[in-house]
């Protein structure tokens, strides 16, 4: 699993912030988390190629968090793509994905699937699952988990014991599926090690600090939070429905994450070490990332 930036400013972009996009490789496709105006040249910085976008999930309907999708689409068919896309956000997406249709002249050449969401599970997939919660922002603002499941590992000196062939009985029982040996029948259960923790990553749009996203977190590998402030703009954070580096700090260090991503940076701050420092002073994993930063999430170890 690796975590491309694509944008990284808060409402303006600058020369070397972009509006808000995250894409996340991994499964065996690319999601996108917000696309916000100019995602599509990041993505060609980055060398993702939109055509293998599936997937993209809003958090908000603010401009700096959906202004690309307009594009992204439009350039979709432009290419002949006939695959769906299917996008998931806030009520009220229904409403703006037609608007969006008639936005200018052009042929749409592939369906748009469009799941509006406001709490729980949004996706489950045979690898990874994806739910929602509901944060605090000046509009709705949805966060959202991706939590890949991970098999139990394979015990191999448990199934030759058992009496059981390298081979495809050994394929059978990694897939959870029975064996016949004769008379007797080896359950999966039999040759598997324990339930194995899977990766999870948080991203919480924009949200003023709230005990929603402390649960939403807990034990995350990953937390991606917005900082648009440091301290001596807190009261103008909480003002606007945002929050300062030390407040995504707090919510890391309370939920016991690993690492705290802090993005969504406002332009009044020209470098980040201030805000970087800031959250450091309360959770020791934290950087400010930037556009076109990439990071490995690493497996667990058990």
């Amino acid at each position: 699993m690796e975590l491309i930036f694509l944008g990284t400013s808060a409402a303006i972009p600058t020369n070397h912030r972009n509006h808000s996009a995250i894409a996340l490789k991994g499964f065996g496709e690319i999601i996108l988390f917000d696309c916000g105006e100019g995602t599509q040249r990041q993505m060609t910085r980055a060398r993702i190629s939109p055509m293998k976008i599936n997937k993209i999930f809003i958090t908000h309907f603010h401009g700096d968090h959906i202004l690309g999708v307009p594009g992204i689409i439009q350039s979709m068919a432009f290419r002949g793509r006939t695959e769906p896309l299917t996008i998931f956000g806030p009520p009220g997406l229904n409403e703006l994905i037609e608007n969006i249709k008639n936005l200018g002249y052009f042929a749409l050449s592939f369906e748009i699937k469009v799941y509006e969401v406001s709490d729980g599970k949004v996706f489950d997939e045979e690898n990874y699952m994806i739910s929602c919660c509901r944060t605090e922002h000046s509009v709705l603002n949805i966060a959202y988990s991706i939590i890949e499941k991970r098999s139990p590992k394979f015990i191999k000196e448990l199934a030759l014991e058992c009496g059981v062939k390298p081979g495809p009985d050994f394929g059978k029982l990694q897939r959870g599926m029975p064996v016949k040996l004769r008379e007797k029948i080896i359950n999966p259960e039999q040759v598997l090690g324990p339930e194995r923790k899977g990766r999870k990553i948080v991203y919480s749009g924009d949200t003023s600090p709230c005990i929603q996203m402390i649960n939403f977190s807990k034990d995350a590998d990953i937390l991606i939070h917005e900082s648009t402030f440091n301290n001596s703009h807190k009261d103008n954070a909480l003002e606007t429905g945002h929050s300062t580096a030390a407040m995504a700090a707090e919510i890391a260090k309370k939920a016991n994450v690993k690492k705290l991503l802090l993005t969504h940076i406002s332009t009044r701050y020209k470098e980040t070490k201030t805000l970087e420092n800031e959250a450091l002073e309360i959770f020791e994993n934290s950087i400010v990332v930037d556009d076109l930063m990439s990071l490995e999430v690493k497996q667990n170890e058990s």
